[in-house]
């Protein structure tokens, strides 16, 4: 029998051994590729930008060229040198499909290279991203753990929503895999599953479960984190974890997996600065706090290992602070007892005598969270916080400044006070403005006389300078008009030493004594000298004159300065017994003045020295005192001793920033609903957002009116004041629209009776919302309701809005609020005032909105219980 017989062919068979031989040789004859390390020296040693491109360029057209070849033996080192280029910002996506090749081979040299190169060049929004699904697929079912692991870690590093879904269920059967790696690797891969498809949290709870009781570090470090990002997410797992599982499984679990951990001797695997474990003891922390948080019987059962981590944890490393940092978050999260806060806010103490100023810097931030918790144990350590005022570090200052604030209350207020105008002299610009207006609201709540309140408020004027807000200037001239005789005498003489020397840099003072002066000038020159006073003035009136032209011809001066110190002049006018002609010289150079204001005035008061002369003492007589209020900063002002604020009877809060208005009035239309409101259409409703003093205090807001729909425009709403009804010495604040919330004490200025009993209007969730109800003696028609909003959890409430809807027959007119964030304990009002021709029974629709600690909250209520006293 021959060869031919069985099939051989000796001419084919030869050659394909000599085609297999020369292929062979060209193998071998060709240069091997650069190396990796060749082509990083290569790059580094390039000395301009265009020759590093030029290298790269050369580099990348060499591996496509080897990309073309079907079986390259390079394909490995080609793609490792790919993907240094792509982390240098060069385009290396045209290896995406070698990368693919890699992956499918079954050396695992290849597939680590092939899998890291899919996780970089990879992303979803690409089709070749489709075709590894296949491969990881088969890799997850391979029987060699580090191909499973590279495969885990690929698909929780690309996976797209529709690869999550497909390759869940391999995901959670690796869960429960024998082998300690795969598990660990398979836990982390769902956690990041989770995350991009939530959806699929309850394929594994009850793999994750089973997590908690490992005894692999490993396995249990990412059993806590997955357990974390359920509960964190979703509410229903959280509850799932508390509940359905019971306090007797996962809970006292984690509390005797920290205590061995706390107990536990030296071991050389997980010991870092001599605590074992700290990044596990850090994680279990974190979800002891998630789970104890309004949770009574749960805080209870982690009090006592809380306060053994505590004791117990070595301090010198930084280490050890990291747990008891996360100690004490968990303390003030949870339910815990008053003397474990007290350890807490120690802890905190201390770390602010740390050496490191990040350490200080986080227990600032934190003490600023936990001080309307526990006031009292913050204010122990009240001399170290104002010692972090002199830091050189500025983001230590500012967490400093804004506690300061929040531990000021009525004894302490006079030492906190004496540091913090220490600190606002020798503070950056930066820091002057939020500082001064801080200063000025907790001088005015906790003020203990009057003659303190008017001295601190110059001295901050002096120390700000020019970075003094507007607020601080009206606030200032507010409580000189409604002072005693005797402390406008005081004011106004202290205004004049400060206004003698140069006020350039301080705008802010000069207005101020310019208002004073012009209101109380005859006390400044005639009036008996004051006891309070510590240098007498002996003045002459054209010694006051020539200080006010100076003010005026100075070119540093701004024009809000010139406005308030023109008008003060003309007031000054008929404050003097003499020197009338000299002030009316002065007066009419400003009829042709530059600026448009300044010329107007000129030009109007010119009018009052001539034609209008029998009307100028009438219209430039002294101000009444001015109704109290309350301006709203910027700044943080803590309740003291975490007691809610009480507001005044007579207090009328305006706020004029913009998100104090409601983002979306079209929402109204929901409070509507489809009960009895739906026969009649709501009213107008009013917002005093926008009011300034030389025009009406009520604004009608067409807008808003639209989006009802259906309304009556024909109601009556508050008309504009007429011009001559208004005294011309409010216009000193209409330049900068600073005293706004001035505009209801000066043209409401009527005394207010409380006689009709308090209702509560909501109750739910934290929230407590009350109405306490006023009616002005002198308007019958009028309803005045103090909507006050108290916050009795734990948790701040942001972006809270509040919003009513009243029948056609009534006029409904809704203030701004106090502000929309409410801090635990704490509590925001609004002023709606209500007006009823026909005294019809009062129904009212609530919508309130808020943002709490699970998220977006939105209720709606009906009043309609309102006491018949209201209208009678």
């Amino acid at each position: 029998m021959n060869a031919s017989e069985h099939g051989f062919n000796p001419a084919f068979n030869m050659a394909s051994i000599k085609q297999a031989i020369n292929e062979a040789v060209e193998r071998v004859r060709m240069p091997a590729p650069t190396r990796l390390r060749d082509l990083i020296r290569q790059i580094r040693a390039a000395r301009t930008a265009a020759e590093e491109r030029t290298v790269v360029n050369k580099e990348c057209a060499y591996i496509r060229s080897t990309f073309r070849e079907e079986d390259s033996v390079w394909r490995c080192r080609n793609i490792a040198k790919l993907l240094y280029i792509h982390m240098l910002g060069y385009p290396a996506h045209f290896g995406q499909l070698e990368c693919l090749k890699l992956i499918a081979s079954p050396r695992f040299t290849d597939k680590r290279i092939g899998y890291l190169g899919a996780m970089l060049l990879l992303d979803e929004r690409q089709d070749v991203h489709l075709l590894i699904t296949n491969c990881l697929k088969n890799d997850l079912n391979s029987s060699t753990q580090f191909v499973i692991g590279l495969a885990l870690c690929t698909l929780g590093a690309i996976a797209s929503p529709e690869m999550a879904r497909d390759l869940a269920a391999e995901v959670e059967r690796l869960m429960k895999s024998p082998n300690a790696y795969i598990r660990k690797k398979a836990a982390l891969c769902a956690f990041r599953i989770i995350r991009r498809v939530p959806e699929l949290m309850e394929m594994f709870l009850p793999a994750t479960r089973s997590l908690l009781t490992e005894k692999n570090h490993g396995v249990l470090i990412t059993g806590v984190t997955l357990i974390t990002e359920m509960c964190e997410n979703s509410i229903d797992t959280l509850n799932h974890f508390k509940k359905e599982c019971g306090h007797r499984e996962i809970v006292p679990n984690l509390v005797r997996i920290l205590k061995n951990l706390i107990l536990a001797g030296y071991s050389p695997e997980h010991d870092v600065s001599g605590v074992s474990d700290p990044f596990l003891q850090v994680k279990i922390l974190r979800l002891l706090r998630i789970l104890g948080r309004n949770d009574v019987d749960a805080s209870e059962a982690m009090n006592d290992i809380l306060a053994q981590v505590a004791t117990n944890t070595e301090t010198s490393k930084n280490v050890g602070n990291t747990i008891l940092y996360e100690t004490v978050l968990s303390i003030m999260d949870i339910k815990s007892e008053s003397g474990l806060r007290v350890l807490a806010v120690n802890i905190l103490g201390r770390f602010l005598l740390n050496n490191d100023k990040n350490i200080r810097y986080v227990a600032l931030n934190t003490l600023l969270k936990t001080v309307y918790v526990d006031t009292s144990a913050v204010q122990r350590h009240r001399s170290t916080i104002l010692e972090c005022l002199k830091d050189p570090d500025v983001s230590i200052r500012r967490r400093a400044m804004e506690l300061s604030f929040a531990l000021v209350n009525t004894n302490n207020i006079r030492t906190m006070m004496k540091e913090l105008l220490l600190f606002l002299e020798r503070a950056d610009p930066e820091f002057k403005a939020q500082c001064s207006s801080n200063i000025v609201l907790s001088a005015e709540k906790f003020a203990p006389n009057q003659r303190w309140h008017l001295e601190t408020l110059f001295k901050v004027l002096v120390a700000a300078g020019n970075y003094v807000r507007d607020d601080v200037v009206a606030c200032t001239i507010q409580l000189i008009s409604e002072a005693q005789t005797s402390k406008q005498n005081y004011a106004v003489c202290a205004l004049w030493h400060a206004l003698e020397r140069d006020t350039a840099d301080k705008q802010p003072l000069a207005q101020v004594a310019t208002w004073c002066i012009g209101e109380y000038g005859d006390l400044l020159l005639y009036g008996t000298p004051s006891e309070d006073v510590e240098t007498p003035v002996n003045l002459t009136e054209d010694e006051v004159i020539d200080v006010y032209q100076r003010l005026l011809w100075s070119p540093q001066n701004s024009v809000v300065t010139k406005q308030y110190t023109l008008l003060s002049l003309m007031k000054l006018s008929t404050r003097f017994q003499q020197g009338n002609e000299k002030i009316r010289q002065i007066i009419d150079t400003f009829g042709s003045n530059l600026h448009i204001e300044l010329q107007q005035r000129g030009v109007e008061f010119s009018h009052l020295f001539r034609k209008y002369e029998h009307l100028r003492p009438a219209l430039l007589e002294r101000m009444p005192p001015m109704e109290t209020a309350k301006p709203q900063a910027n700044g943080i002002i803590g309740l003291a001793n975490g007691e809610p604020e009480v507001e005044d009877e007579k207090s009328i809060i305006l706020d004029n920033s913009p998100s104090a208005a409601p983002a979306d009035s079209s929402a109204l239309l929901d409070l509507l609903g489809s009960s009895d409101l739906d026969a009649e259409t709501p009213t107008t409703i009013i917002n005093n957002t926008n009011t300034n003093i030389d025009s009406s205090p009520v604004i009608n807001n067409n807008d808003l009116l639209d989006l009802l729909g259906g309304l009556d425009l024909s109601s009556p709403v508050s008309a504009p004041l007429p011009i001559s009804q208004v005294q011309p010495a409010p216009q000193i604040f209409s330049p900068t629209n600073t005293a706004n919330f001035l505009v209801d004490g000066l043209l409401n200025s009527s005394p207010v009776q409380n006689e009709i009993p308090n209702l509560v209007a909501f109750d739910k969730l934290g929230l407590k919302i009350v109405f306490k109800l006023e009616r002005p003696p002198d308007t019958p028609d009028l309803l005045v309701i103090n909507m006050v909003a108290q916050n009795v959890g734990s948790v701040q409430l942001t972006e809270f809005l509040f919003q009513a809807a009243v029948p056609k027959t009534f006029q409904l007119q809704m203030l701004s609020p106090s502000s929309t964030v409410i801090p635990p304990l704490g509590q925001v009002t609004q002023v709606l005032k209500v007006t009823n021709i026909n005294k019809a029974s009062l129904r009212m629709r609530l919508r309130i909105s808020y943002t709490g600690e699970s998220g977006p909250v939105l209720e709606q209520a009906e009043v309609n219980n309102f006491p018949p006293l209201a209208w009678q």
